[in-house]
């Protein structure tokens, strides 16, 4: 099996590549955002949470940390956004996103084995 990229560089050879789906995810992205009245920061901080609470795939993290980073959104504000859904969505869902988004941007985890 041909080896993912991960990180940025994913996301964006992606977005290059005949991809009919991400460039429906795209679009459906950019017609929501207009749609929610919100500032960028806030839009992507409320998607993140929402990854949470549906215990997202890695990619879906890629994809929507990646924006966030790319817009500016301070890595302390993300971390704020996970300390504050705790309660509602459970430790558990933060745990499994903590690790998704670990997986997603190719960082080493505490406690995992070597492969």
């Amino acid at each position: 099996m041909a080896e993912q990229g991960t990180g940025a560089g994913g996301v964006a050879a992606l977005a290059e590549a005949n991809a009919p789906v991400f460039e429906t995810l795209v679009q459906m992205t950019l017609d929501t955002y207009e749609r929610s009245g919100l500032d960028e920061e806030t839009y992507l901080l409320a998607r993140i949470a929402a990854l949470v609470a549906m215990d997202a795939s890695a990619p879906s993290y890629l994809l929507n940390i990646g924006t966030a980073a790319d817009v500016g959104v301070p890595l302390e504000k993300i971390q704020g956004t996970l300390v504050a859904i705790a309660p509602v969505v459970g430790s558990a869902r933060v745990v499994s996103a903590a690790r998704a988004i670990g997986e997603a941007f190719g960082l080493d985890l505490p406690g995992e084995e070597e492969r």
